[in-house]
């Protein structure tokens, strides 16, 4: 019988680190994430969105420390009570810096590290390093030293050593924000494809352009609190700008048009839908 408890439950959580003073940086927060969801989390810099991420892998509370109230389970175990080094087999947490995530010469070291330290068998660490590699496209980049690679690149590298482990949740936290247009579009084409094959992806970022369309669902966060849970188009159906956030142009341009449904991306415009002005 299927497991009917949702991939990430968040209950009451409080957070504050011990080094930021008595404010916290977390509070009251309630959240459910269905397995097989596309979540983009989202608020402005300090509203929360990288702390709550690293409460998914138990970084909170088990290597920052600090202040922790109310509870995490993710894929049914309770993050308190569980190692990173647990947890990590369940959740892939990709941070903002790529870079700072790669320590090995090689691609296919890289992918194959996180394998190793679960003990698999040599076969097995082979087959899952292929498999990612070329669900993320970057088999032609196996025996390249990953530090001497673009960024996009990089990027994609840390994806797929996390796709290798096979989670049930992959966690970005902003993956766009150092990348050029071109890798923007490579990197969602992959998470898209991730995802259709049946990975829940939660991802933040406060760049809604790049990441509205491909989520279905949008959770706006604002001080440590969660503001606004919805789809995309009722989420930006509100007024986000006091939280930080600017709608993307196009939803900005369909709304003052009037369009019947907001499109989230240009290419979603149906301009069939359009009523010019006439001279």
């Amino acid at each position: 019988m299927p497991d009917s408890r949702p991939t990430i439950e968040v209950r009451d959580l409080c957070y504050r680190y011990t080094t930021a003073g008595p404010g916290w940086a977390l509070q009251d927060l309630n959240l459910q994430i269905e397995a097989g969801e596309y979540v983009l989390i989202c608020g402005a810099s300090g509203s929360g969105k990288s702390t709550l991420c690293r409460t998914f892998d138990g970084l909170i509370p088990h290597f920052h420390g600090g202040v922790m109230e109310g509870r995490v389970n993710v894929a049914g175990l309770d993050t308190r009570l569980h190692p990173v080094s647990e947890l990590f087999a369940h959740v892939g947490l990709i941070a903002q810096n790529a870079e700072a995530q790669l320590f090995n010469s090689t691609v296919e070291r890289e992918l194959a590290f996180g394998l190793e330290s679960l003990g698999l068998a040599r076969e097995e660490i082979r087959r899952r390093v292929e498999e990612s590699g070329e669900v993320v496209g970057i088999t032609h980049l196996m025996n390249r030293n990953p530090h001497h690679l673009s960024g996009g690149e990089q990027q994609l590298v840390t994806i797929a050593a996390a796709l290798a482990l096979r989670p049930q949740i992959i966690v970005l936290d902003e993956p766009y924000a150092s990348l050029d247009p071109v890798n923007v579009q490579r990197v969602r084409a992959v998470l898209r494809e991730i995802h259709r094959r049946g990975t829940t992806i939660v991802l933040t970022e406060h760049r809604l352009q790049n990441a509205v369309a491909d989520a279905q669902r949008m959770v706006v966060l604002h001080r440590g609190r969660i503001v606004l849970d919805g789809s995309p188009r009722s989420v930006l159906a509100e007024d986000v700008t006091p939280f930080g956030l600017n709608p993307p142009q196009v939803v900005r341009v369909a709304q003052t048009l009037g369009l019947p449904q907001t499109p989230l991306s240009v290419e979603a415009v149906s301009y069939t839908h359009l009523t010019l002005p006439t001279n």
